[in-house]
């Protein structure tokens, strides 16, 4: 039984009548999801991940989400080690807010994944806050051909895959950072990890504003029909009323009109080519930059302005740079 209770006025059906006056832009420029066959613009070294987010950056990304590649394999590493050749290069080139994944990827366990979160105590961390299936295995239809051993298995293995977030990795993963003053984009491929978030809301191990990210499209997750969307964002509204942001994200081609339609109701978008690798219909985006600035016309194009990392910042009641360990 969820114990919060909000009273809320509504002015637009599924929407909150007080949304953000500025729409924070987040770019995962590289992620665990695609391999590096898939994309010849997908980041993979520190050198590609450090001028893909000062690129996201400079064309509008308030936050920029971060994972770590094997440079020579392009197979994801969630070793801190690997995180330490690109964090203090990209710190030292933009003010964006970094946000460290803790998902890794969902092959990997729970200690495995929070490690670099632990060592640099960013100002955010993504956090899931729920298990399910985490199907990869559709991109062989498209992708027949791959450089490395690992791509093709990595996704013929997700037939079986369950990516684990129980609700003891979850409390880990908040102890682990809790002296931190890190932050979480708590990751939310579902209704009921919603309703997870509000368990562990209820129970005070999380404080608000929570960054809400909820994620679109996923075989196994919710899906990215518009009403999957009015959806979450009014269970989200009557769970957590005024003390949460919300954000968006649709996975492959389904991008762009999941960031239009969440703009829309009040909320974030996220991007990057950890969450699609195109542009539009049969076009690779060539950086992320490129969606970056493609979804703030987007933004703009309705009326809305563009978060700097410094309302960022103000909005998710962040730490600031100063305070990170690298």
């Amino acid at each position: 039984m969820i114990k919060h209770q909000y009273s809320l006025t509504l002015t637009i059906v599924g929407t909150k009548a007080s949304t953000v006056s500025k729409v924070i832009i987040t770019c995962a420029v590289t992620g665990a999801i695609h391999t590096p066959s898939m994309s010849p613009y997908l980041p993979v070294t520190p050198e590609e991940i450090i001028e893909a987010a000062v690129g996201a950056a400079e064309a509008g990304a308030a936050i920029i989400h971060l994972h770590a590649r094997d440079p020579v394999t392009g197979k994801p590493d969630q070793s801190p080690g690997a995180f330490a050749k690109f964090l203090p290069q990209i710190k030292q080139r933009t003010d964006a807010v970094l946000n460290l994944t803790s998902g890794g990827s969902p092959f990997m366990n729970i200690e495995e994944r929070i490690q670099p979160s632990m060592v640099f105590a960013p100002e955010v961390a993504s956090l899931n806050v729920g298990s399910f299936n985490f199907a990869l295995f559709p991109m062989l239809e498209r992708f027949t051909e791959f450089k490395q051993d690992w791509e093709r298995k990595q996704l013929e293995d997700s037939r079986d895959l369950i990516f684990r977030n129980t609700f003891k990795d979850i409390e880990f993963a908040l102890a682990a950072c809790s002296a931190n003053q890190t932050r979480f984009e708590f990751e939310c491929y579902d209704i009921g990890h919603l309703y997870n978030l509000a368990h562990f809301a209820d129970r005070g191990l999380v404080k608000p504003p929570f960054f809400v990210q909820s994620v679109f499209g996923i075989l196994g997750g919710i899906g990215v029909h518009h009403e999957d969307v009015s959806h979450m964002r009014r269970t989200a509204d009557r769970l957590f009323g005024k003390d949460y942001q919300w954000s968006v994200l649709g996975a492959g081609r389904h991008q762009m009109r999941i960031a239009a339609i969440g703009a829309g109701l009040g909320g974030n978008v996220r991007v990057g080519l950890e969450d699609s690798l195109w542009l539009g219909k049969g076009k690779l985006a060539e950086s992320n930059a490129h969606q970056v600035r493609q979804v703030r016309q987007i933004i703009e194009g309705l009326g809305l302005e563009v978060a700097t990392p410094t309302q960022a910042r103000e909005i998710l009641h962040l730490k600031g740079a100063e305070n990170v360990r690298f």
